[in-house]
């Protein structure tokens, strides 16, 4: 059996910028991001994927493609992404909108933080709304929420427009709030609240509390990492994002204790 050798950049950027093979393409982006690639054509042949959400019907490779994208110029943190970025918030595609989200927040650009408040403003019986035959939210909510913890622009207007939201019925959503009011003004109490979400009973909210206290970089939250009833693999990513952010030695000590 010949043994296929793994792709170089040259050849990654190469299939990203052909159009005939979409599968080639997907993964070429997925591998820039992946790899933080450096090269100069990384992030024009990235933009360019985009212009496929334009066309109608937007073909559901080309649309994969472009997600991979987004999600490629948010780990690559490229200025040039800023605007296309923003401009995606204003798509009618609901995963385009919440992967837009999450690499602005990734970007950490104040200039981002008007268009994503803009898709929180109507709350949570608008915005926070199912919608309609659906389970999805009428917004990505914990994206946009997530998204202006993480670019850390503690306004009023901001933080009024994620209060609302820690009443949200989804506990995922109510964690997502907690952990950008605890990003954007220190205050322990909504850590404490994040905590308290590590012993609820679904596995699911316990993870995601676990990895939203993880990016906070709020180290009170380490011995409640450690113990907490998840999966050891995602207590080390928790820890290490609190590490990446401080220089506590317990924390360190927390991590050597799952390894």
């Amino acid at each position: 059996m010949a043994v296929t050798e793994p792709l170089n950049e040259t050849q990654v950027i190469a299939n990203l910028g052909q159009t005939t093979d979409p599968s080639a393409q997907y993964y070429a982006a997925w591998w820039l991001g992946k790899m933080r690639s450096r090269h100069p054509k990384a992030i024009p042949l990235l933009l360019q994927t985009l212009k496929a959400l334009e066309q109608q019907p937007v073909d559901p490779e080309r649309r994969g493609v472009a997600l991979n994208a987004i999600r490629a110029l948010g780990k690559l943190k490229s200025p040039m992404a800023l605007t296309p970025l923003c401009e995606l918030l204003n798509s009618t595609d609901y995963s385009v909108r919440e992967e837009a989200a999450r690499s602005l927040g990734k970007l950490q650009d104040p200039a981002a933080v008007e268009g994503i408040r803009r898709l929180l403003q109507s709350g949570i019986s608008d915005a926070g709304g199912e919608q309609s035959g659906s389970a999805l939210l009428r917004e990505p909510c914990e994206a946009l929420i997530e998204a202006l913890g993480d670019i850390g622009l503690s306004s009023a207007e901001t933080l009024d427009t994620i209060l609302p939201f820690v009443q949200h019925p989804r506990p995922l959503i109510r964690a997502a709030a907690c952990r950008a009011l605890l990003q954007l003004t220190g205050e322990s109490s909504w850590g404490i609240q994040l905590t308290e979400m590590l012993n609820h009973p679904e596995a699911l909210v316990r993870r995601g509390a676990l990895l939203d206290l993880g990016a906070t970089g709020w180290t009170s939250a380490g011995p409640a990492i450690s113990a907490a009833a998840v999966e050891p693999s995602l207590k080390l990513v928790a820890l290490r994002g609190l590490a990446e952010q401080s220089e506590d030695p317990e924390v360190l000590k927390a991590m050597d204790a799952l390894i």
